[in-house]
């Protein structure tokens, strides 16, 4: 008997996440879990969450609720307010400025490992519009003892009209960065010494979505049309040996780092047929908003369909970590230096782009915390 090959052995992974995916499709209506503390509470929803050392808190303003204003903004516990970041000017684009000064559409934001501030901005001003070409997509660092950007990475040359630039993870050994498209589906890798950016596994099965998302038990629709997301979630193990992605609707992957940085120089081992043999099958994911990773390898993922966050072990043991009706939608989390995990519920699949234009969110919108014993990946942010 032949010994399967890497690809028939990703299409049974996939095949197989697809036959079990009707058990995930189902709501949570069970008892509150008296573990889970709001941290925060909004009257947007947020989608990112991040903090610094001495306890700055930032977040990305998801405007599916009807809302306007700031997309990015700095979280003042004090009064409980908050403030456009790194300014108004950042956050005021229109068709008359210019898309390489102004956020068109903050997708994430995350404090690095160098203790910046670094925002991903896919380059479009809301669901279903082309990426504003080459300008718009970008990668934005501003200084956080400044408050002023500090370096720009223009995109364009490594994303397309229909990319969905999503989010952004280290390896800080390399000098690279990695980031997914969850519209035309692939990776980028992004050196950050150069600037250069380079697409990798585009198109491949992994990055790939098999079926639309799902939410509270029901396919997301937008304009019509069950939605589909690409390679979304993304993490780097703390070693910085695996690069962990998946598509929203879930079935995880695994690459080694050096895989996708031989390819930054190699253009023909960028080529599918060659990188996409070293990809490995890792977890049957849920569909899922967000995750993040511990100190251990532990990867948290959140489970949108059963409002659960699933913990991965560095091994692909998946369990239950916590699960309750208010972890509506938890997309991008985050572990801070006192080992909580920050969970913003942001209620996506209730927007406007979901919903033929009317908001179903229920306000107010809430940030949840829970300890969870371990603190970041040193890798992965300050």
């Amino acid at each position: 008997m032949k010994t399967m090959s890497i690809m028939n052995l990703k299409c049974v992974f996939f095949a197989v996440a697809f036959l079990f995916r009707p058990v995930a499709l189902q709501s949570y209506n069970g008892p509150e879990d008296s573990r889970l503390n709001v941290e925060v509470v909004l009257d947007v929803p947020t989608t990112g969450a991040s903090t610094t050392p001495d306890g700055r808190i930032f977040f990305v303003l998801a405007r599916v609720d009807g809302s306007t204003g700031p997309q990015l903004v700095e979280y003042h516990p004090s009064n409980k307010s908050t403030t456009a970041y790194p300014n108004e000017e950042w956050n005021s684009y229109s068709e008359d400025k210019d898309p390489a000064t102004h956020f068109l559409g903050v997708n994430s934001q995350r404090v690095g490992p160098d203790g910046n501030l670094w925002v991903v901005d896919k380059g479009a001003t809301s669901f279903g519009t082309p990426v504003n070409l080459p300008h718009g997509p970008k990668v934005v660092i501003v200084d956080l003892k400044s408050n002023e950007v500090h370096r720009t990475y223009p995109m364009g040359n490594a994303t397309r009209a229909a990319s969905l630039l999503d989010d952004i993870r280290f390896h800080n050994s390399t000098g690279k960065a990695y980031l997914t498209d969850a519209g035309s589906a692939g990776l980028i890798v992004l050196d950050l010494v150069s600037g250069s950016a380079v697409r990798v596994l585009d198109g491949d099965l992994s990055t790939r979505e098999y079926m639309p998302v799902s939410a509270e038990g029901r396919i997301v629709y937008t304009q019509g049309k069950p939605w589909y997301v690409s390679a979304d979630q993304l993490e780097v193990s703390p070693d910085g040996t695996y690069f962990y992605y998946q598509p929203s609707s879930g079935g995880m992957s695994r690459i080694e780092t050096q895989w996708l940085d031989q390819a930054f120089y190699n253009s023909s081992l960028d080529s599918n047929a060659i990188l996409g043999q070293y990809v490995e099958p890792y977890a049957f994911t849920t569909p899922t908003g967000g995750t993040a990773i511990d100190a251990d390898g532990n990867i948290y993922n959140s489970d949108v369909d059963s409002q659960r966050i699933i913990k991965i072990s560095p091994n692909g043991t998946m369990t239950t970590l916590i699960q309750d009706p208010r972890l509506l939608w938890v997309d991008a989390m985050w572990i801070d230096a006192s080992q909580r995990l920050w969970m913003p519920a942001a209620q996506l699949n209730r927007g406007e782009p979901f919903n033929n234009g009317t908001s179903k969110i229920v306000k107010p919108n809430y940030v949840y915390s829970l300890n969870i014993g371990v603190g970041p990946s040193p890798i992965d942010h300050a």
